[in-house]
């Protein structure tokens, strides 16, 4: 039986139909991850290590300090605060009523270490690089932080504590001990003393950094990460305010809502 043409119908929805799909496949392969349900599962690993795995989305997006130029205008100004400790992780030096102190997670260290401490490890410094040591005289996996008092302190101003987010968040870090990077990322949410971020890349080595929001006011120390090379995932810290409440030696007057 001889097959007949295509009627005036058929001609008509064969290119739409086909456009459709050819639309679908583009959307599908340019689509944003949704964001993950982050407090929905307030559950934590039951090891603690130094980690803060992987980066959100295909490309590591880290800065030189130095060579910075973003939206977080005060970053200079307390850039020179981030430290590098034992090569392993980052600490920042923070504002203490008791004097000031470094904080960073509490499984890069242990209580009564003495840690190697390195400032301004960075490209192209733009100040005198500081090593001394200190001894960590608070250490906790939950929350997971740690304060080390330093034998000599920087010539350097020390971060602010905050409670206060920002639609945009900044880390200052020594990715695997190399010079000190930022990369910034958006807020999702801070439930179960956590604050959550997504899109801001971090690695091993970048663990014990400060969370900052816009105004460069530390909002909390980075722990963990759980990102993958396709941008789903978050990353997580414990938040100043449950560090504030654990810790002896801060008090509640070393953070504001700012």
């Amino acid at each position: 039986m001889a097959l007949r043409p295509p009627g005036p119908s058929m001609t008509l929805w064969g290119p739409l139909l086909a456009g459709t799909v050819i639309l679908g496949l583009a959307a599908c392969g340019t689509a944003v991850p949704a964001d993950p349900p982050v407090c929905a599962n307030p559950k934590m690993p039951e090891v603690a290590e130094v980690r803060g795995l992987w980066q959100c989305g295909p490309t590591l997006d880290f800065t030189p300090i130095n060579s910075y130029q973003g939206e977080f205008a005060d970053v200079q100004d307390r850039e020179d605060a981030v430290v590098l400790i034992n090569g392993r992780c980052t600490g920042t030096l923070i504002e203490a009523s008791a004097g000031p102190v470094v904080v960073t997670a509490g499984h890069c260290v242990g209580l009564g270490d003495r840690v190697l401490l390195v400032f301004n490890h960075e490209d192209e410094p733009d100040g005198d690089p500081l090593v001394t040591e200190g001894s960590v005289i608070e250490q906790a996996l939950e929350p997971d932080y740690a304060l080390i008092e330093l034998d000599v302190l920087p010539a350097v101003t020390p971060v602010l504590l905050t409670s206060r987010a920002s639609e945009r968040l900044a880390i200052i870090q020594h990715p695997r001990g190399r010079p000190k990077v930022i990369a910034e990322g958006r807020y999702l949410d801070s439930c179960n003393q956590l604050v959550y971020y997504a899109d801001l890349d971090t690695l091993v080595g970048s663990s014990g950094a400060g969370v900052l929001n816009r105004q460069g006011h530390l909002l909390g120390i980075h722990t963990d990460g759980d990102c993958d090379e396709k941008g789903r995932g978050a990353n997580r810290g414990w938040t100043a305010e449950v560090i504030v409440e654990a810790s002896p030696y801060l008090q509640s007057a070393d953070i504001a809502e700012r």
